[in-house]
C-alpha cells in the first residue's frame, strides 16, 4: 500500500481537530517539530527495532518534545508509534499542510527560472499570480539553466511556460506541422 494512503487517515485526524479548534498554525508548528524529531536516526533506529516497545519508543519521543506537544499530539504519537506507523510523519505532514492551504485558500506555486530570482522579482511575480488565480499563492523557487532564458511557473495542475526552451520547442513543433 502506498505510503501517502496508510498517512491520510492520520492527516485527516489532525486536519479535523485543527478544524474544529481553529489551530491550523499550531498543528502545523507540532507536525514540524514531530516530524524533525522522527527523522533523527537514533529515533529511526529506536522505533525499528522490534525488542523496544511502543510505550518506550512513545517516551522517548515525548521527552525529546517536551511540553510542546499538548495532549492530542501526545496521542497521536501515542497511536503511531503503536501501529507502527511512525515512518509515515513525512507523508502525514504534507498531507496535512495540503489540506491547510485547501482551507486557507491559498495555492502552491513553484516557479523554475534559468537564473535565481531576487526577493523583490519573487515577490511581484507572486503578487501577479495571486490577482490572476484570486487566491493567496505560496511559491517555492528553483533553477535550471538549461530554459536557458524565461521562466516555467507551476500552480496545481497548470503550467505556464514562457521559457526560451520552450519556445524553441514550440517553434519546432510548428515546423514540423
Amino acid at each position: 500500500m502506498e505510503r501517502a494512503t496508510l498517512a491520510r487517515p492520520y492527516a485527516d485526524a489532525v486536519a479535523k481537530l485543527a478544524g474544529e479548534g481553529n489551530s491550523w498554525a499550531l498543528w502545523s508548528e507540532r507536525l514540524a517539530l514531530l516530524e524533525l524529531v522522527t527523522r533523527d536516526e537514533q529515533i529511526q533506529s529506536l522505533a525499528s527495532n522490534p525488542a523496544v516497545p511502543a510505550e518506550r519508543i512513545s517516551e522517548v519521543i515525548l521527552a525529546v518534545c517536551g511540553d510542546k506537544l499538548g495532549a492530542e499530539a501526545t496521542n497521536l504519537v501515542g497511536l503511531l508509534t503503536e501501529n507502527k506507523r511512525l515512518t509515515l510523519m513525512p507523508e502525514i505532514v504534507q498531507a496535512f499542510e495540503a489540506e491547510k492551504a485547501t482551507r486557507e485558500g491559498v495555492l502552491d506555486a513553484h516557479v523554475t527560472t534559468a537564473f535565481e530570482l531576487t526577493a523583490e522579482q519573487l515577490a511581484g511575480l507572486v503578487a501577479k499570480l495571486e490577482a490572476k488565480f484570486g487566491r493567496k499563492i505560496s511559491a517555492t523557487q528553483s533553477v535550471d539553466s538549461e530554459l536557458i532564458g524565461g521562466i516555467v511557473v507551476q500552480v496545481g495542475d497548470e503550467v505556464m511556460d514562457a521559457s526560451v526552451r520552450g519556445g524553441l520547442a514550440n517553434l519546432a513543433v510548428t515546423l514540423e506541422a
